[in-house]
C-alpha cells in the first residue's frame, strides 16, 4: 500500500510537513495505523477527526496492533477513555464524541495520559481543542466518493505552532 515509513512519516512532520497518504481500502487504513503505532513513542498523543464510518476505529485497531495489542479494540463511546497495557507500551484510547464540557476530560484524568509514558489516540479531538498540547499529530481521515467508495485520503500534519506547513505528498 505505501511507499513510506513510520520514521519518514515523523521525520517529515518534524519538519513541518503535512503528510498526506491515500488509502483505498479499510486494510490500507488498518495498515498505515499499525505503522505508526510500530513507530509510536512513549509521550506522542494522535487525534482523530472524520466523519462517522470514515475508518476512524479501524485506523485505531491498526494503531494498538502496531503496540503489539492483541486484545479487541473498539470505540470507547460511551465510557470516553479505554486503557491497553499489554503493548509495549502503555495505549490510551480516547472518544470524546460525547463530552459536553471539556471539564468532563479532567474528571477522567486525561493530563495523566497526555503527558504520562504511554501513547495516546484521541478520536473526534476537534472537541476537545483547547486541551491538547501543540506537539499532538493530528490525523484527520476523509472519505473522497468520486475515488471510489473505500478510498480515503488520511492527512497528518504536527499541531505545533510553525511557519505555514509546506504543500503535501500524496503517497501511495
Amino acid at each position: 500500500m505505501m511507499d513510506i515509513s513510520a520514521r519518514e512519516i515523523q521525520e517529515r512532520l518534524n519538519a513541518g510537513e503535512t503528510v498526506r497518504v491515500e488509502s483505498r481500502s479499510a486494510e490500507d487504513t488498518y495498515e498505515l495505523g499499525r505503522l505508526l503505532g510500530e513507530g509510536g513513542l512513549p509521550g506522542q498523543i494522535y487525534t482523530l477527526t472524520g466523519d462517522l464510518g470514515v475508518g476512524k476505529t479501524v485506523f485505531t485497531q491498526g494503531f494498538a496492533r502496531g503496540l503489539g495489542i492483541l486484545e479487541p479494540v473498539n470505540s470507547p463511546t460511551f465510557t470516553i477513555l479505554r486503557e491497553y497495557e499489554e503493548g509495549r507500551l502503555p495505549f490510551y484510547h480516547f472518544d470524546v464524541y460525547r463530552i459536553a464540557d471539556v471539564e468532563e476530560m479532567e474528571e477522567i484524568g486525561y493530563e495523566d495520559c497526555f503527558y504520562g509514558g504511554g501513547i495516546c489516540l484521541i478520536e473526534w479531538a476537534d472537541l476537545i481543542q483547547e486541551i491538547l498540547p501543540e506537539h499532538s499529530v493530528q490525523v484527520t481521515i476523509e472519505k473522497n466518493p468520486p475515488r471510489g467508495f473505500d478510498y480515503r485520503e488520511i492527512t497528518l500534519r504536527k499541531r505545533e505552532k510553525t511557519e505555514e506547513n509546506k504543500e503535501p505528498d500524496i503517497v501511495s
